[in-house]
């Protein structure tokens, strides 16, 4: 029999999809004693992005032949570190609740420095507070969605409506502090390339765009340069995250350019170290009812070869990478098979015909010729919610470890909050919790030591918090993989707390 080809995970941004690279997949392992591929309908990751009702116009933004003049020339503010950006002019319904009268708010590009023609697009917003407050950005994961997902469905400073209008969002996190939203890595959302050599394969590449961007981003707004800095993301953003985070370290030691003021990097259900959490995925399944013990045990079979593929990858693989997904991927494959037709970003629902979500208002909305005109968007440039072409070109990055780098910025103080909502599947709290708890640094027996604590959001448990120095992780009651999504509140309070040291309960003398 020929060798079977799996599923490959495919994670969308807050989200993460499954798509199957081929046209096989799992029989039900209950009804077998060995397991077997057997021809199953095939998914490519455009149907899947469609079972979100997402429909992006294309695969990628690279756009071999365009004139961009008309877009330059709108009397906007080019600098010779390559950002341009244009004011918000976007009508909002409602009271933002800031008690400044001119927020601002930019959306803009920055031009990748080493690259043919690579564009970043981002969204830009002072804190409704204090301009003073924190500058947190967040990073959608994917590989290859767009930030305005997390903007517009999880703590942005608006949510788009079913008429397409904006509405203020009572718990963005421009709330508390100076928000940024990038579309990366190039080729997502409204970032775009003239070429096709300017799409990453790896995290080398999507981290020093991330930190040449922040540069330019800071020289351009000098006034937030002494701020608190904060990296935040989901999913996918499990790797993006801690890469980043060791790329503004080494800039900062290095003497660069700007320091940038790195406090602290958070992970939200995401996807950081393979080895640990593709074995527990099984532990998850079974304490959740999801499948059975014997399930549970014809599964695992499965584990030595995909532990033994992950070792072989390690931080810098390149084709053995790709080999582990293809031992590993089954693990989840075959849950999902037992499991039915539950939405595995949050198991206490089940996806309604090919629906688990309904994100196409957000693409309705960011692809009227007003809006983009308001964004400063050259007109022949098209917004894709999610890129199959990024998301490719990353296949060899995703079974890499990316928690080897975390103890030095830990070492150094800088903090690292993992968080997960508790209903989650695809990247599960039991295995987030795993990797944190193993991982080595100076201060891990103490924290494996300490005690559980609650997360108390008014007046409720919210969820149960572990900390040591600088490492807290949070299990999120009745969440999913979207925390800020499902609990609102909670996330923006865990944001204002931790980006304020006030997350952790002082420690008794």
């Amino acid at each position: 029999m020929a060798t079977p080809h799996p599923q490959i995970l495919y994670l969308i941004p807050l989200i993460l999809f499954v798509f199957i690279s081929s046209s096989h997949a799992r029989t039900h392992p209950s009804s077998l004693s060995s397991f077997h591929r057997s021809k199953s309908l095939k998914k490519t990751s455009f149907q899947l992005i469609k079972d979100l009702n997402l429909h992006p116009h294309l695969d990628a933004n690279i756009v071999k032949s365009y004139n961009h003049s008309s877009y330059l020339d709108q009397e906007l503010k080019v600098t010779q570190d390559g950002i341009v950006e244009k004011r918000l002019s976007l009508s909002v319904l409602g009271d933002s609740g800031a008690t400044v009268h001119d927020l601002a708010q930019h959306a803009g590009y920055y031009r990748i420095q080493n690259t043919v023609d690579a564009r970043m697009f981002y969204f830009f917003f002072e804190s409704r507070k204090a301009k003073s407050d924190p500058v947190v950005i967040w990073l959608t994961g994917g590989p290859g969605c767009s930030s305005e997902l997390a903007l517009f469905y999880e703590n942005g400073p608006f949510k788009v409506t079913n008429n397409l209008s904006l509405v203020w969002n009572d718990y963005g996190w421009d709330q508390v502090s100076n928000l940024i939203y990038v579309d990366q890595p190039t080729g997502t959302g409204f970032s775009y390339s003239s070429s096709d050599k300017d799409i990453r394969h790896d995290e080398t590449g999507v981290s020093n765009d991330l930190y040449f961007f922040l540069q330019a981003f800071f020289k351009a707004h000098p006034d937030y340069v002494n701020n608190d800095f904060f990296i935040t993301g989901e999913s996918y953003a499990g790797h993006y995250i801690p890469a980043f985070a060791a790329r503004v370290n080494k800039g900062n030691l290095n003497k660069e350019g700007i320091h940038i003021n790195l406090k602290g990097f958070g992970i939200g259900n995401g996807l950081t170290d393979p080895a640990i959490q593709y074995k527990a995925y099984t532990d998850y399944a079974l304490a959740n009812k999801l499948i059975s013990q014997f399930d549970y045990s014809q599964i695992n079979q499965q584990i030595p070869d995909c532990e033994e593929a992950i070792k072989e990858c390690g931080t810098t693989g390149t084709t053995s990478c790709i080999n582990a997904l293809e031992m590993c991927e089954p693990i989840f494959d075959d849950i999902l098979q037992v499991a039915g037709n539950i939405n595995y970003y949050d198991i206490r629902k089940q996806c309604e015909g090919s629906l688990c979500y309904d994100f196409s208002n957000m693409e309705d909305f960011l692809s009227e010729s007003s809006v983009k005109t308001a964004l400063g968007v050259p007109s022949d440039i098209d917004f894709v919610s999610c890129s199959g072409t990024v998301h490719d070109a990353m296949l060899q990055d995703w079974m890499r470890d990316l928690e080897v780098g975390i103890p030095a910025l830990l070492e150094q103080g800088i903090e690292l909050l993992v968080y997960a909502g508790e209903y989650d599947l695809i990247c599960n709290w039991v295995g987030n919790s795993r990797w944190v708890n193993a991982m080595p640094w100076s201060g891990q027996n103490k924290f494996v030591a300490a005690s559980n604590v609650s997360f108390v959001v008014d007046g409720k448990e919210a969820g149960i918090m572990k900390n040591y120095g600088p490492l807290t992780f949070l299990k999120v009651h009745n969440a999913g993989h979207m925390v800020p999504m499902d609990q609102p509140s909670a996330a923006l309070q865990m944001l204002q707390f931790w980006t304020t040291g006030k997350l952790t309960p002082p420690k008794r003398k």
